[in-house]
């Protein structure tokens, strides 16, 4: 009974399938696939072209189309959508509830020699932040994390 409906309704089917291919895209890949977008779009332009009669209601044709249109649609659309999304890296995230953690210096800190401080079970680097303002920190002078990276607190004295 279904099958024979959507033997006799080749468009609809078509485009059901385009609806359904973008709605599985948009909530539940969170536009993270690129694969279901454009064969969503592939299969909306099969559907459009079976029901205005450019294609035939034949299987042969519709899966035909739809592996031609996905890939037209994809050829067309790669450019703008990674405009889009941008070229650009995501910046340098500079929060962490670490920054503002003060310390007392273990060992003497330069730009060339950098010390460590074990916190939290971790071995960490420190290094002097560029933006210090002192050449060096002495070894048991206050210091206070301005930025944190893998491994690596940046400090200045406190």
């Amino acid at each position: 009974m279904i099958l024979d409906y959507i033997n006799h309704h080749h468009g609809e089917f078509w485009v059901a399938v385009g609806f359904l291919l973008l709605a599985i895209e948009v909530l539940v890949m969170g536009m993270a696939s690129g694969v279901l977008l454009f064969a969503g779009l592939g299969a909306l332009a099969t559907g459009i072209l079976i029901q205005v009669g450019v294609l035939p209601e034949t299987w042969v044709a519709g899966v035909s189309s739809l592996g031609i249109s996905s890939g037209v649609i994809t050829i067309l659309l790669w450019k703008p959508l990674r405009r889009i999304q941008g070229n650009r890296a995501p910046g340098k995230d500079t929060s962490s509830d670490l920054i503002g953690l003060e310390f007392v210096a273990e060992q003497d800190i330069t730009a060339l020699t950098p010390g460590s401080q074990r916190y939290s079970g971790i071995q960490w680097r420190v290094e002097l932040d560029k933006d210090a303002g002192v050449e060096a920190v002495r070894a048991g002078e206050r210091v206070v994390v301005t930025s944190v990276d893998v491994g690596v607190f940046r400090v200045k004295p406190a």
